[in-house]
C-alpha cells in the first residue's frame, strides 16, 4: 500500500517534465483563478472544489435525497459489476477522482471474485486517483484493510497529471474509470481533450469505464443542485474559503449567495455564486485585486447532461469504442464501456 503525491514528488519526470504545457504551468501558479476573476463573466475552475472540506462536503451531497445521480449510478454498479468484470478480465483498475471509494467497492468485489480464479490474479491492483491527499490516505487505509490481498497505490494529483504519469508507468492491462458524470464538468472541448489523454494512458485492448448523467426534465435537475439542506450551497461557497487558504484571499463568504440553474438550451447545469453587494477581494499570493458589482456572479461549475448516441460519437473520434451501456429503469444515469 502506498500513496505518492504526483504534485510534490520532484523527482517525478510528471513533475518536472519540461514538456509540460502552458495551461498545466497556468493552473499550478493559480494563473487560472486570475484568468477566471478578470475575465468576463467571471468563472473559476471546478478543481478549486476540492480541498479536504470540500471533498468531504461532496460526500454528504452524494448522500442527499434530491441528488439521485449517486444512488443511481450504484444501484447499476451493483447490478452489473459482475458483468464489466467479465468483459474485461481481471486488470489494474484506475479511478480518477475516487473520493471515498464508495460505490467502487461494487468493481473491486467483482474483480476480486475474478482474480481468485485467475492465473493473472496478481494483475489485479487499484489505483485510486484525488487531488485531496486527506480523503485519498483514509480511503486508502480502509480499503487496506476491506481487502487485505489488493496491491493499491494512491496518487494525489490532478487529472492530466495522472493520466500523464499513468502514461508513462503501463505495464499491465488496465481500465481507467471515471464515475459519477464528473465528465459533465467539461465543456465538449475539454471533454476531447481529456478523451485524448484517457487513451494515451491506455494501451491498444485496454478499457475507459464512463459514468454519464443523461438528459432529463429540468424540475429534476435543479432539485438536485440546491437541495434542501444547503449543502450544495455550502460546497460552492467553500470554493472562496480554499482560494482564501491557498491565496491569502480575502472573500467574505457571507456577501456571496449560491444558485444552480439548468440551462436546457446547452443541457447543462450552471452553478453561481452571485454577489450580494459592491466590494473588492484581495488575494495576495496572485496580487490580484477583484471587484464586484451587486448581482454579479462567479460561475462556478457546469454540469452538462448527455445524450448517449452523441457521446458515443464523441468517444469514437478519440479512438474509444463502445463495448456495452448500462442504464437505470428510469433512464436517469448511465454506464459506458469502452476499448482502445
Amino acid at each position: 500500500m502506498t500513496v505518492k503525491n504526483l504534485r510534490n514528488l520532484h523527482s517525478l519526470s510528471i513533475v518536472n517534465d519540461v514538456d509540460r504545457d502552458a495551461n498545466n504551468r497556468q493552473s499550478e501558479d493559480g494563473g487560472d483563478v486570475i484568468k477566471g476573476l478578470t475575465g468576463i463573466p467571471k468563472n473559476l475552475p471546478p478543481k478549486y472544489f476540492y480541498d479536504d472540506r470540500g471533498s468531504q462536503l461532496f460526500e454528504d451531497i452524494c448522500g442527499l435525497p434530491e441528488y439521485y445521480p449517486t444512488r443511481t449510478e450504484a444501484a447499476i454498479l451493483e447490478q452489473y459489476a459482475d458483468e464489466i468484470a467479465q468483459l474485461t478480465g481481471c486488470c489494474e483498475l484506475v479511478e480518477l477522482g475516487s473520493g471515498s471509494s464508495t460505490k467502487t467497492h461494487y468493481l473491486l468485489s467483482a474483480y476480486q471474485k475474478i482474480a481468485a480464479h485467475s492465473d493473472l490474479a496478481d494483475a489485479f491492483s487499484y489505483i485510486p486517483i484525488d487531488v485531496s491527499g486527506g480523503i485519498l490516505k483514509t480511503t486508502v487505509l480502509q480499503l487496506q484493510q476491506q481487502y487485505p490481498d489488493l496491491t493499491l497505490e494512491g496518487l494525489i494529483a490532478t487529472y492530466e497529471e495522472a493520466l500523464m504519469y499513468l502514461g508513462k508507468n503501463h505495464g499491465r492491462s488496465r481500465m481507467v474509470f471515471f464515475l459519477g458524470s464528473s465528465i459533465g464538468n467539461f465543456t465538449e472541448s475539454d471533454a476531447n481533450t481529456f478523451f485524448d489523454q484517457v487513451a494515451h494512458a491506455l494501451k491498444q485492448g485496454d478499457y475507459f469505464l464512463l459514468g454519464i448523467d443523461l438528459q432529463k426534465p429540468k424540475h429534476i435537475l435543479e432539485a438536485a443542485y440546491n437541495d434542501s439542506q444547503g449543502v450544495t450551497a455550502a460546497f460552492n461557497l467553500n470554493i472562496l474559503a480554499h482560494l482564501n487558504w491557498r491565496f491569502q484571499g480575502n472573500f467574505d463568504l457571507q456577501l456571496f449567495r449560491h444558485q444552480a440553474v439548468y440551462n436546457e438550451s446547452k443541457h447543462q447545469i450552471e452553478m453561481y455564486l452571485h454577489s450580494q453587494a459592491q466590494h473588492q477581494v484581495n488575494l495576495e499570493i496572485l496580487d490580484l485585486q477583484v471587484s464586484f458589482q451587486a448581482g454579479e456572479s462567479i460561475l462556478t461549475e457546469i454540469s452538462r447532461k448527455f445524450d448517449l448516441e452523441a457521446l458515443q460519437q464523441q468517444l469514437r473520434s478519440q479512438g474509444l469504442q463502445t463495448l456495452k451501456i448500462w442504464t437505470d429503469p428510469q433512464q436517469l444515469f448511465g454506464l459506458v464501456l469502452c476499448q482502445l
